[in-house]
């Protein structure tokens, strides 16, 4: 692979170095924040040798490169654009700073509730658990034991504001002891306790604004967003007062100062406003699901995707620990899951009908992750690529919705959906199944019907120019040859071998692609077809092709000879240059080679895989130059 090619057109495609805001990469992919994404060319991006996919997640373009490849073309990447490396938290920062106030908030939230799920999943599957086992042998619940662990079911709710204060002051960057503390005095022993309360548990003034607004003495059990908006303000309290007290005595003001300026705010103003603009979300969200016929959660399964593209999905996890925390009954974890599994079913149908090889290996491992309730691989690098999918997944979703409405199926957790929300839903396993099935099918029926590979415009390749296309009098004749496109013809003279008893591992097991090779006879290396010169090796050994009719090529003289540093090897042709079929390309001295100990059977290795459905070794025995090696089935 040209990765410096790779790079260069990558950097063309987004707009140049100036449309650039920040640039990193993680195991497999570019991670780019972009200035302006309109002027970003996606189907080019898309059409980039080497690129595997594109996809926008969390503020950044997100391009598919591969393992062991994406960070040599970041290399390459960085040098053309004249930017610093950067690390992941570098550049979601700066994507964070590009997005809109709203989306920086959702997303806040998001961060701030996802390290909590295990939590939550846990304690929320041994209460599924236990109500399940108690309807099935009611005397469980007096036992000694049953009462034990249903301590254990429901500790993370009981505690749930403080868990809520820990996270949110890592993310807002105040001391977390403190944001505890905080959260602590929100659920005090000595207040009444909000479930308590809210079964008419008498109550009295805690405080009282000149007689004429009266700020109950009740917790904040169950609560959410009063918690955020508390250690939001205690934690810009803290930072402002460190940078204000003199540093010998802030260990002591800082701190003091902190959380009872906090608490006071709090307990009076923060809790009880925020405690009711809570309570008007959820009883919206619980309105709009409990709409007749199944016709809310109908609309919500069909927007939730669309949400997920938006990147305001994270806002779901306040409503379902609000619905957990108010009656232990996530009516939302259904019409997630609805949604996923049916962007899932869209993608596999893509997978099934699709005659691209490449998109068929990206659509159906991201399907199966969609079914697992991972979505982001089958919505961005799928669904919202060819749009149909995307529609159909809507549609399978909101019917899936509607059923799990109509049958009232709940989650006793949040943060699980798709096959293992199977473990949470107990009450009523049917009714999730059922959810399941109709989303998945509503989404891959349509999607299979709607979807058609797009149709790939091919351009004529262009004539050399005069004298550009070397002529080699030592060539190998051509004529009288019918030569195949869907083939590839032995550029050595030799024996045809298997590519898996070539020996050399990284060759045997098709880790640079597939192919064949050949076990030379006469130390000469000709061009198996039209083309030019993607790469030569400094050290002549091998050569990377790019033939005409789109294939790409690696032809590599013998095993671990790059340790030779050239000895023995003559090219006679350069980076760029086209060739024509049966142009030698590189000599090299075969005796010289074995007697240093070294192989020369030369693999000849189809470097884009992907764009062929079907890759056989062709030729058995002898093979002279030109003859059929490999064959090829276009995908």
């Amino acid at each position: 692979m040209d990765y410096n090619k790779c790079a260069s057109e990558i950097l063309s495609a987004i707009g140049g170095k100036e449309n650039l805001a920040s640039a990193a990469h993680c195991a497999t992919r570019l991670r780019l924040v972009i200035a302006d994404n309109s002027k970003v060319k996606k189907q080019t991006l898309e059409g980039i040798d080497g690129v595997k996919g594109v996809f926008e997640a969390s503020g950044q373009l997100q391009i598919i490169i591969g393992t062991g490849t994406v960070n040599k073309v970041y290399d390459e990447f960085i040098a053309l654009a004249g930017v610093e490396a950067a690390s992941k938290d570098d550049v979601k920062a700066a994507a964070a700073a590009q997005s809109p106030w709203y989306k920086r908030a959702i997303k806040t939230l998001g961060d701030i509730f996802v390290p909590i799920i295990p939590a939550i999943v846990a304690t929320g599957l041994l209460n599924g658990l236990l109500g399940g086992l108690s309807k099935a042998f009611p005397h469980m619940a007096d036992s000694d034991l049953f009462g034990l662990l249903n301590i254990f079911s429901n500790a993370a709710l009981v505690f749930l504001p403080i868990l809520i204060a820990v996270s949110a002051a890592k993310i807002f960057g105040g001391n977390t002891y403190l944001g505890a503390v905080i959260g602590m005095i929100m659920i005090h022993p000595d207040l009444v306790n909000a479930w308590s309360a809210g079964s008419g548990a008498e109550t009295s003034t805690l405080w009282s604004w000149f007689g004429l607004w009266d700020i109950q003495n009740t917790g904040y059990q169950g609560h959410v967003i009063p918690v955020v908006i508390a250690v939001l303000v205690m934690s810009k309290l803290e930072k402002k007062l460190h940078k204000i007290v003199p540093e010998i005595i802030d260990l002591f003001v800082t701190p003091l100062v902190s959380v009872l300026v906090t608490g006071f705010l709090t307990m009076t103003i923060i809790g009880p406003i925020f405690s009711q603009i809570e309570s008007w979300v959820l009883d919206g969200a619980k309105a709009l699901i409990a709409i007749p016929f199944g016709i809310g959660a109908f609309i919500m399964g069909g927007v939730y995707a669309p949400t997920v593209v938006a990147g305001v999905h994270h806002m779901y996890n306040a409503i379902e620990l609000a619905m957990i925390a108010d009656n232990g009954q996530n009516t939302w974890m259904p019409i997630a899951t609805a949604a996923n599994v049916a962007q899932g079913a869209a993608a596999l149908a893509v997978a099934f009908k699709t005659k691209q090889q490449k998109t068929k290996s990206l659509a159906l491992p991201a399907s199966l992750s969609a079914f697992m309730g991972i979505t982001e691989p089958a919505i961005f690098g799928v669904n919202v690529r060819f749009v149909k999918p995307l529609v159909a997944g809507m549609i399978g979703g909101a019917c899936g919705a509607a059923v799990a409405s109509l049958m009232n199926v709940y989650a006793t957790a949040n943060g699980v959906t798709g096959i293992f929300g199977f473990l949470i839903t107990t009450n009523c396993f049917f009714g999730y199944l059922l959810t399941f099935l109709v989303a998945s099918a509503v989404a891959f029926i349509l999607s299979y019907i709607m979807y058609k590979d797009p149709v790939e415009e091919t351009a004529a390749a262009p004539a050399p120019e005069a004298g550009e296309a070397k002529q080699d009098a030592a060539s190998v004749s051509t004529e009288g040859r019918d030569f195949d496109k869907t083939c590839v013809y032995s550029p050595l003279k030799g024996t045809a071998v298997a590519m898996a008893d070539v020996p050399d591992e990284t060759f045997a097991s098709d880790v640079l692609g597939k192919g064949a090779a050949v076990d030379p006879t006469e130390g000469k290396v000709v061009a198996p077809a039209d083309g030019e010169v993607s790469m030569m090796f400094d050290t002549h050994h091998a050569v990377g092709l790019t033939l005409d009719n789109g294939m790409e090529m690696l032809i590599h003289i013998g095993i671990n000879t790059v340790e030779l540093n050239g000895e023995g090897y003559t090219a006679h042709i350069a980076d760029g240059e086209r060739f024509t079929r049966g142009q030698t390309l590189i000599t090299f001295d075969k005796a010289l080679i074995e007697s240093k100990g070294y192989k020369t059977i030369t693999p000849v290795i189809i470097t884009n895989p992907d764009d062929y459905a079907e890759i056989d070794k062709a030729a058995d025995g002898s093979v002279d130059f030109l003859d059929k090696l490999i064959s090829t089935k276009k995908a």
